[in-house]
C-alpha cells in the first residue's frame, strides 16, 4: 500500500487530499467511480522512500476496538470514535475510512477487512466472520490478540536462541578480517629481505602485496560480498534452501515439526472456538504450515470431507505428535475439539522450549570450538614460517 498527492476536480473546485492505494492506476479508478476528476497523481514523499505509509499498529487497533465494544458502543460508532482519535494522514485514518466506506453499504466488517489483506491478515478476518453471526465480535477479537500474543512469544523464543551463536560468528568473523587486513601484512614485512621462503610465509608475502597495491579495490570486493550476503539471506530462493537444509538436519527438523505443528493446533483452536467448521478450520490453518506439510493435510482434508475422524486421519499423515492423537481423540468424543487443539498448542510449547533449550547447549559450545579452531588456525599459519625458518637455521 503506498501513500498518494492529489489535485481533483471536485464540485467545480480544485482540491488536493492525501490518499492511500495500491498504484496510482487503483487511485485514479477509485476516485472516477465516485465521478471525481483527479488532475494530478504522485506519491508523497514524506512517508518515507518508495512512497511507503506508516506502518498501521494491528495490535492496537483490536484492542482498542474490543475495548470500545464492550463499553457499549455499537460497531460504526467504535470505529469512527477510532477514526476520529487518529491524526489526520496517518494510515490509521485512511484504514479506517475505507473500513467505513464499505460498512455503510451495507457490507459486515469482514467483508470491509478482506478488502484490504495488506492490513489485515485473513486469519483475522475469518475470526471475525465466524463471529459476526453469533454477536461475540469483541470476544473474538480478544481471543485474536491472546493468539498473536502467544505466536510472537514462541517467535521471539526462538530468535533468542539465535542471537549468541550469531554474536560468536559475527566476533570470528571480525578476529578474522582484523588479522587478515592488519596483522598478516606486518607479519610479512619481515619475510621480505629474505629470498628462500617457505610456502606459507610466500603467500603471506603475497597477500601483503596484494593489499600494499589494491588495497581499496580488495576492501571494496569484501564489502560488496558482504552486502551481497546480506541480499541474499533476505531473497526468497535463499530463505527455502535454509529451510530445506534445516529440515535435513535431524535434531533441528524436530525443532521445526514442533514449532510448525504448535502454530497449526493454536491456529485451529482459534478458528473452531470462534465458531468455524472443522475442515474450513483446518484448510485455512494450513496456510501457516510448511510446503512439504501442507500436501500432507491437502490429502488428509480429502479423507476427512469423507466423512472419516479427524485425530485418525492427521496421525495417518504424521500431522499430529502421539500426545496430540489422543487429544483430539478426546476432544472429538466430548466435542470439545477446539479447546484441545489449544491445549496441544500449550503442551507443544513447553516441548518446543525444552527442544530449543537443549540444542542451544549442544550447538554453542561446538559453534566456539569451531570458531577458535579457525582463529588458532590462522594463527598457526602466521607463525609456521618462523618456526620454518627457525628449522631450517638449526
Amino acid at each position: 500500500m503506498e501513500t498518494f498527492r492529489i489535485r481533483m476536480l471536485a464540485d467545480g473546485r480544485i482540491a488536493q487530499q492525501t490518499v492511500e492505494g495500491a498504484s496510482a492506476a487503483e487511485v485514479r479508478a477509485r476516485f472516477a467511480v465516485q465521478g471525481i476528476a483527479v488532475l494530478e497523481i504522485r506519491r508523497d514523499a514524506r512517508f518515507g522512500r518508495r512512497g511507503r505509509a506508516p506502518k498501521f499498529a494491528l495490535a492496537l487497533f483490536l484492542q482498542e476496538l474490543s475495548t470500545l465494544l464492550d463499553a457499549g458502543l455499537v460497531l460504526i460508532e467504535a470505529l469512527e470514535a477510532l477514526r476520529d482519535k487518529a491524526d489526520a494522514g496517518k494510515a490509521a485514518k485512511h484504514v479506517i475510512d475505507r473500513i467505513l466506506a464499505v460498512m455503510v453499504e451495507g457490507q459486515p466488517l469482514s467483508k470491509a477487512l478482506a478488502q484490504q489483506p495488506d492490513v489485515f491478515p485473513p486469519l483475522l478476518v475469518a475470526t471475525v466472520e465466524s463471529s459476526e453471526g453469533s454477536g461475540q465480535l469483541p470476544v473474538a477479537l480478544k481471543r485474536y490478540q491472546q493468539y498473536e500474543v502467544r505466536i510472537e512469544q514462541i517467535r521471539k523464543r526462538v530468535m533468542g536462541a539465535l542471537i549468541y551463536p550469531a554474536v560468536v560468528i559475527g566476533v570470528g568473523v571480525a578476529i578474522l578480517l582484523f588479522m587478515a587486513f592488519f596483522v598478516i601484512p606486518r607479519f610479512a614485512v619481515v619475510f621480505e629481505s629474505l629470498t628462500t621462503l617457505p610456502a606459507t610465509a610466500q603467500a603471506m608475502l603475497w597477500w601483503a602485496t596484494l593489499l600494499r597495491e589494491n588495497g581499496m579495490a580488495v576492501g571494496a570486493a569484501v564489502a560488496a560480498s558482504f552486502v551481497g550476503a546480506a541480499l541474499a539471506v533476505r531473497s526468497a530462493a535463499v530463505k527455502r534452501a535454509a529451510q530445506r537444509l534445516m529440515w535435513r538436519a535431524p535434531k533441528v527438523r524436530d525443532v521445526c515439526a514442533l514449532f510448525a505443528l504448535t502454530r497449526f493446533y493454536r491456529t485451529v483452536g482459534l478458528l473452531i472456538a470462534g465458531g468455524t467448521p472443522v475442515i474450513a478450520a483446518l484448510e485455512l490453518s494450513g496456510k501457516t504450515l510448511p510446503e512439504h506439510f501442507r500436501a500432507r493435510l491437502a490429502a488428509a482434508l480429502t479423507e476427512l470431507r469423507a466423512g472419516r475422524p479427524v485425530a485418525g486421519v492427521l496421525a495417518a499423515h504424521a500431522l499430529t505428535t502421539s500426545v496430540a492423537e489422543r487429544l483430539l481423540r478426546v476432544g472429538e468424543q466430548s466435542g470439545d475439539l477446539g479447546g484441545m487443539c489449544e491445549h496441544i498448542a500449550q503442551f507443544h510449547d513447553g516441548a518446543l522450549d525444552r527442544s530449543i533449550e537443549m540444542l542451544s547447549k549442544v550447538f554453542e559450545p561446538v559453534l566456539m570450538l569451531a570458531v577458535g579452531a579457525t582463529v588458532g588456525a590462522v594463527v598457526l599459519l602466521l607463525y609456521m614460517p618462523i618456526f620454518e625458518l627457525a628449522g631450517s637455521i638449526g
